[in-house]
């Protein structure tokens, strides 16, 4: 697998992952600007840790080309992180609105 796959892979699983904790992390009391810092705190957190991953994984490539590295899956990311966090979220507490 080349690098920049790599890199698009850990960055989508990683906003998965991100999007399950934030899912469990947001209760229903939670009010509005309190969840809205805790899915964006844990989604820099989780970016984070993917932009130190792809340091590692880019190495010795010329500067041009680590742009590609810096940018690869942030979209993939973005869109798991909110998919994930609906889904979890969703079915934790389906029932408390009923």
């Amino acid at each position: 697998m080349q690098p920049l796959d790599r890199v698009f892979y850990t960055r989508a699983i990683l906003g998965m992952v991100a999007g399950v904790i934030v899912g469990l992390a947001i209760g229903p009391g939670t009010d509005q600007a309190s969840a809205v810092g805790i899915a964006f705190s844990i989604s820099i957190v989780f970016y984070i840790i993917s932009y130190a991953t792809c340091k590692r994984v880019s190495g010795n490539i010329p500067k041009k080309e680590r742009r590609k590295f810096a940018t690869s899956g942030i979209f993939p990311f973005i869109f798991l992180l909110l998919m994930f966090m609906i889904i979890t979220y969703t079915v934790l507490h389906q029932n408390i609105a009923s």
